[in-house]
C-alpha cells in the first residue's frame, strides 16, 4: 500500500533520509520509531506528496502511483505534528471546508466533531481553542475523507487527554475498517499501544523493521531472572551458562539473563544441584532498552 524505494532525500547538502527501502503492508498499522532528526517528519510528508524524493521514489496504492499524483494523494489523509488553520474561523467551519474540499458526505462534519470531543466547542473560534484542542481539529478534518491510508506525524505530541481517546478510537476504528495507517513518533508508549508493525529509523536509515510478535520475542530475549539462594552452590554457575552463557553470581544471587522459554530449565538445574531458592524475580526486556541499543549502535 505504501513502498519507498531507496528513497532518499537532500535538504541543501544535508541527508534527511538515506536510501529507506520500506514497504508498510495493506490493513496494517506501521509506527516509524526514532528519534528527532532521524528522517520521520521527512519520511512521513514524502508518502503525502508534500516532499519530493532526491533520488528513488515513494509509491502508493495497488497501482503503485507515485506519491506526489494527485490520484496518490486522493487515497490519503494527513495529520501534520502541528496544524494551523485561520483563527477568525469556528472549529465547525473549518471541518465544513475541508469536508467539500474533500468531497465527504454532508454528514461528516458532525461525524468527526463528535469522534473528537469538539462537539460541544465546534461554536467556538480558532483563536478561542487551546493547543490540545486546535490538535483535535487537526484530527477531525483528517478524519473526514476516511481514506484508504491515514499518515500521522507525531500524533499524540500535543494532545490532551480527551484527543488521546480520540485517536486511539480513530486507530482501532480505522484498522476495522481495512484501512493502512502509518505513523511517527519517539513515544514508546504509543509504539506498543497502536503498532502491528514497527521501523526504526536513526539518522535517516532504516535500522530495524519487525511485527509485534517479532518485538516481543526480541523483548523476552532481553529477559533476567534474578534466583536467590541460600548459598552460593559449589559448580552451578558452570552448568547454568550451558543453558544462559551470561548468568553470573551477584553475592547469594544468581542473575540469569535470557528468554522465559529457558527459566524453567535454570530452576530445574539449580535443584538437581541441591540449590535452596529463597526468592525468585523475573523482568522482560524493556522496549526503551531495545530501541537505546539499535540506535547506538547506528551512529
Amino acid at each position: 500500500m505504501i513502498r519507498y524505494r531507496a528513497f532518499t532525500k537532500d535538504f541543501d547538502g544535508l541527508r534527511a533520509v538515506d536510501a529507506l527501502t520500506l514497504e508498510v503492508p495493506r490493513g496494517a498499522v506501521v509506527a516509524l520509531l526514532g528519534p528527532n532528526g532521524s528522517g520521520k517528519t521527512t519520511s512521513i510528508k514524502a508518502a503525502a506528496g508534500l516532499v519530493r524524493p532526491t533520488t528513488g521514489e515513494v509509491l502508493l496504492g495497488n497501482a503503485g502511483r507515485p506519491a506526489v499524483d494527485p490520484e496518490a494523494r486522493r487515497i490519503c489523509s494527513f495529520l501534520p505534528q502541528r496544524v494551523s488553520f485561520p483563527e477568525a474561523l469556528t472549529g465547525r467551519e473549518v471541518v465544513e471546508f475541508y469536508r467539500r474540499l474533500r468531497g465527504a458526505p454532508v454528514d461528516a462534519t458532525d461525524r468527526v466533531l463528535k469522534f473528537a470531543s469538539l462537539n460541544g466547542s465546534s461554536h467556538r473560534t480558532v483563536a478561542a481553542y487551546s493547543g490540545g484542542m486546535l490538535q483535535r481539529l487537526g484530527l477531525a478534518v483528517a478524519m473526514v475523507p476516511e481514506a484508504e491510508i491515514l499518515l500521522l506525524d507525531e500524533p499524540t505530541a500535543a494532545l490532551d487527554p480527551d484527543g488521546l481517546c480520540a485517536l486511539y478510537g480513530l486507530i482501532e476504528e480505522r484498522r476495522r475498517a481495512g484501512a493502512t495507517l502509518f505513523f511517527s513518533s519517539h513515544q514508546l508508549g504509543d509504539v506498543e499501544r497502536l503498532a502491528d508493525h514497527i521501523a526504526v529509523l536513526a539518522k535517516g536509515r532504516l535500522v530495524a523493521m519487525m511485527s509485534e510478535r517479532e518485538l516481543a520475542e526480541r523483548l523476552a530475549d532481553g529477559g533476567v531472572m534474578r534466583v536467590r539462594l541460600r548459598a552460593r552452590v559449589i559448580g552451578l554457575l558452570e552448568r547454568l551458562q550451558t543453558v544462559s552463557p551470561q548468568a553470573l553470581w551477584h553475592g547469594d544471587e544468581l542473575i540469569v539473563p535470557g528468554p522465559a522459554t529457558a527459566r524453567p530449565a535454570v530452576l530445574d538445574l539449580i535443584r538437581a544441584a541441591g540449590g535452596e531458592i529463597t526468592g525468585l524475580t523475573a523482568a522482560e526486556g524493556r522496549l526503551d532498552e531495545f530501541y537505546r541499543a539499535l540506535v547506538e549502535a547506528h551512529p
